[in-house]
């Protein structure tokens, strides 16, 4: 017989009507089974079941647990558990299911330690309870010796088990030891090879992802889509749509994720076709509501150049969140708009939306491309005064493009040298472009000197460089310049430019012959430049900075990339259709200034996005207040 507790904590009774509210023994025991709380109320509800001859099966197990879990009454619930038939580890079992998904899961870790110290042999289900504990905690060490017990107590074939090491062990990065167990794994589902792949893409390591998925017997929506994530992440927006559409041919349907890596992905490539349809199936499939996808989309929208819809979308949405209005403020920035996306962050402010870092940044460019200096420090000290914001480096970046498209030079550099933290490559990048537009050599050697060290293989840099000593007629600082990048090893990009028709991107290089229209495409550019010319156009030929007759720098000058992909898209689009660009480097003032023209002859409306923001050509006007 266990040792039993005489005294008894009662509720206390009314003594004004002690008759009509005295609980009876079976209203007692019923209280008292559902509310003790601690070791001693236990032990006093012990004594009160032996007093009355009520069996100890109506004793709740799982609250027995919970009450001498974790402290020195533990061994006396065991007792209480070996007079009844149920094994006790279902108890215990209940007590870690509870402390692993509650806010102090290392008790699930200590209970654990417990149940083996008093030799309470677990089950599957208690092992999947501590490792769900560790796996909350990231706690590997405490994981293998789970995994050993696991492989000790013979449940290596437990495949949900298997999983949840595998996890844990991809979880904390020990990407050797769980490439290790997928390999032994005797068997494997789907979810085991998605735990594998999703800690390769994360850990950038597409290659291996991609092997994996192609080797998977079976794929899940969540394969598919890791993948698609995974190209999109690591650069390869061509890769993650190509794809999206073998998972098409498969008869997969896109989850709301998917359809957030997809626009992505057409959003680096400037795919508006595939991005709409992805919007129509958004649509059809009830998705309209998920604030991520309509971020997404507005985003996909301003990176096509198709600013109209991106504030459609914004307008439809009924629950915007500060990312909504932050991805609108920085897509009307980077066409032009700057009033437009300063007005919006007063209309944000006013409904109380507070704004985030980003928020800044998109402000910041938009005085930048506008020439507002002034409003652009204010918002610079807002961030920090008002939103406590602490600048990051692309918040410093803004500011010294701010000062150097404004021709503050001298400003810009001192700001840079009293920055307090150190200046990236795109920092002293920002300095060089103003550098470049304003002409100071001087100032632009400091930069190039800094750009040197932290970005040596960026052939961006040497080049504008060259082009100041060129503009300046230094031809030996230019050739000095060049001998340098060929020394280094430092190779010049070449310019590029795609467009895509009826959903196949076409892509063209500077002086591309190689294209099957390409003969066509020259004679009809030789006729636009007969009609441009009526219209007051002269090549500037003043940006090609090589040493040639003036007749072959106009001839360099009518192969650039954005040309040549603007013809091939006037000849296979119908009248009256947009053309769509999109360049790797910054569009040149020649090409910025033909495209003008040729909107207005052509009356077609031209968007192209280069590395800098984006040009929207029309009725013989850009968007863009300047060049730059």
């Amino acid at each position: 017989m266990l040792s039993t507790v005489t005294s008894l904590h009662l509720p206390p009774l009314n003594h004004t009507d002690s008759h009509a509210h005295r609980p009876n023994s079976q209203n007692l025991t019923t209280h008292l089974l559902h509310n003790f709380s601690s070791p001693l109320e236990l032990k006093q509800l012990h004594a009160h079941l032996i007093k009355t001859n009520t069996p100890l099966t109506s004793l709740p197990l799982t609250r027995i647990a919970f009450v001498c879990s974790l402290n020195p009454s533990f061994s006396y619930a065991q007792k209480i558990f070996k007079h009844l038939e149920n094994p006790e580890i279902l108890a215990w079992n209940s007590c870690l299911k509870a402390f692993a998904e509650g806010k102090d899961p290392i008790d699930a870790v200590m209970l654990f330690y417990q149940l083996q110290s008093f030799h309470v042999l677990p089950d599957s289900f208690t092992l999947s309870f501590v490792l769900k504990a560790c796996t909350r905690l990231l706690d590997v060490s405490n994981g293998r010796v789970l995994h050993g017990y696991v492989e000790k107590l013979g449940f290596q074939s437990n495949l949900f088990l298997m999983n949840m090491i595998l996890n844990l062990y991809a979880l904390c990065g020990e990407v050797r030891d769980a490439r290790l167990l997928f390999d032994k794994m005797s068997q494997r589902d789907v979810v085991t090879w998605n735990i594998m792949m999703t800690q390769l893409v994360k850990r950038g390591d597409i290659k291996d992802a991609y092997d994996l998925f192609s080797r998977m017997p079976e794929r899940s929506v969540r394969s598919w889509t890791l993948m698609i994530s995974g190209f999109v992440q690591c650069g390869k927006p061509k890769e993650a749509i190509s794809l999206f559409l073998e998972m098409e041919e498969a008869g997969v349907r896109p989850n709301e994720v998917t359809v957030v890596a997809v626009l992505a992905a057409c959003a680096d490539l400037g795919d508006l076709g595939l991005g709409r349809r992805i919007h129509e199936y958004s649509n059809q499939s009830g998705f309209s509501r998920n604030a991520r996808i309509s971020n997404t989309l507005i985003e996909m929208y301003v990176k096509c150049g198709c600013l109209e819809d991106a504030c459609t979308v914004f307008d439809g949405m009924k629950e915007r969140t500060v990312v909504s209005w932050s991805a609108m403020i920085a897509g009307l920035a980077m066409h032009g708009q700057a009033e437009e996306a300063l007005r919006l962050f007063s209309r944000m402010i006013q409904i109380g939306m507070d704004p985030n870092d980003v928020t800044f940044v998109g402000l910041l460019h938009a005085c930048s491309h506008i020439g507002f200096v002034d409003q652009g420090r204010e918002f610079f000290t807002s961030m920090t005064n008002d939103y406590g914001i602490v600048p990051r480096i692309e918040h410093y970046g803004c500011m010294v493009d701010l000062l150097s498209r404004a021709g503050l030079l001298q400003e810009a550099y001192e700001f840079i040298t009293n920055m307090p933290i150190k200046p990236n490559s795109i920092v002293w990048g920002a300095l060089l472009g103003g550098c470049k537009v304003h002409r100071n050599i001087e100032l632009a050697e400091e930069a190039t000197k800094h750009l040197s060290e932290l970005d040596p293989l960026n052939d961006g840099y040497y080049v504008v460089l060259s082009n100041i000593y060129a503009e300046a007629q230094r031809w030996e600082d230019t050739a000095r310049v060049r001998k340098l990048m060929r020394d280094r090893g430092v190779k010049k990009t070449p310019g590029w430019s795609s467009i895509t028709v009826d959903g196949v991107i076409h892509e063209f290089v500077a002086g591309d012959e190689a294209h099957p229209q390409a003969q066509e495409i020259f004679q009809m550019w030789e006729k636009l430049v007969e009609k441009m010319k009526l219209k007051g156009y002269v090549p500037n030929t003043s940006v090609v900075l090589l040493d040639m007759e003036e007749d072959q720098k106009e001839k360099f000058l009518y192969r650039h990339s954005e040309k040549l992909a603007l013809v091939f898209g006037l000849m296979n689009t119908g009248p009256g259709t947009p053309i769509r660009i999109l360049k790797n480097l910054r569009v040149c003032e020649d090409c910025h200034a033909a495209f003008k023209l040729i909107s207005a002859i052509v009356n077609r409306e031209i968007v192209v996005r280069d590395r800098n923001r984006f040009h929207c050509f029309k009725d013989g006007s850009c968007s863009c207040r300047d060049y730059w």
